[in-house]
């Protein structure tokens, strides 16, 4: 929509009170006196993305933090959900599976086998039999993976590939991409 600098703040609140609402408040459409700021008015009013956070910077709330879940979309139910990733730091004092923040999300090979990195804090890549959730491998890569991974074949053989840049753990790293060659035998479902 384009601007319409003849609309005043009284319009602007009524459009704003209107779309946030749903109440139709009457508004002139020119001011004719000088109101006091309103924080409607403000040309910029995000103050960031704020995480409710407990005093030891953990999430503020009971885990799991972070969960893998599979959905059966003709049922409408969750077929099994699973705490996903861990605090590294954490799980050095014994407290594990608490979940933590991803970013990125799985690929599924035709026999089941669910790849996917995107834990936050543990750097880590797993690979999860799709039917049951249950863990079949893992690795740590050198930043988080906070990406898709992809799956390509080259030369008869199939290959898995992650950007393990970090991404917003802030990893120093630097970065990089990491591939896995899938055992002949595993990746075809033989």
């Amino acid at each position: 929509m384009p601007a319409f600098s003849r609309i005043g703040g009284d319009a602007i609140r009524a459009i704003a009170d209107y779309v946030l609402t749903g109440k139709d408040t009457p508004a002139l459409w020119v001011e004719s006196k000088p109101e006091p700021p309103n924080p409607m008015d403000l040309k910029y009013t995000m103050d960031g993305y704020n995480k409710f956070l407990d005093p030891d910077g953990y999430p503020a709330i009971a885990p799991p933090w972070g969960t893998l879940n599979a959905i059966d979309l003709n049922q409408g139910k969750i077929v099994w959900q699973i705490p996903f990733g861990e605090y590294p730091e954490l799980a050095e004092k014994g407290i594990r599976d608490t979940g933590s923040e991803n970013y990125g999300g799985p690929i599924v090979t035709s026999n089941g086998l669910l790849f996917i990195g995107a834990t936050n804090y543990d750097k880590k890549f797993r690979v999860f039999d799709k039917m049951t959730g249950k863990l079949l491998w893992e690795t740590t890569l050198p930043a988080a993976g906070n990406a898709t991974p992809a799956m390509y074949e080259a030369h008869g053989r199939q290959f898995v590939v992650i950007a393990a840049g970090g991404g917003k753990s802030k990893d120093p790293s630097g970065g990089s991409y990491v591939a896995f060659a899938l055992p002949a035998d595993k990746a075809r479902g033989k």
